[in-house]
């Protein structure tokens, strides 16, 4: 985890460019690495990879709409903006980016 410091604006070859300063910050939960403290929010966007795997295996590898192999994204079937969960693979199903853009935030 990192702490912001500072920021700032430059001009560079005619585009604005933000920088950033930061500084390493101190674990406040000595013990606890990255994962487990992702693990103990409730709600994150975050799909698990156990849980990419299982949803992986279990749609073959294939849109679940029209088959294809190509472009695959994780979807949430109740999407993430309206409650769904990216912690269990019955909510995360594999789309292709045609279907997944058309699905959009829409519960089907």
């Amino acid at each position: 985890m990192f702490s912001l410091v500072d920021a700032w604006q430059e001009d560079i070859n005619a585009r604005k460019v933000f920088k950033f300063r930061l500084e390493l910050a101190e674990d406040t939960e000595a013990g606890n690495t990255v994962a487990e403290r992702e693990l103990e929010l409730d709600h994150n966007r975050l799909i698990l990879p156990q849980v990419k795997l299982a949803v992986w295996k279990r749609d073959k590898g294939k849109c679940v709409i029209c088959g294809s192999s190509d472009n695959l994204h994780f979807d949430h079937i109740i999407p993430y903006s309206r409650g769904g969960s990216s912690l269990v693979a019955e909510n995360i199903q594999l789309l292709c980016a045609r279907h997944n853009i058309e699905k959009r935030d829409k519960i089907e």
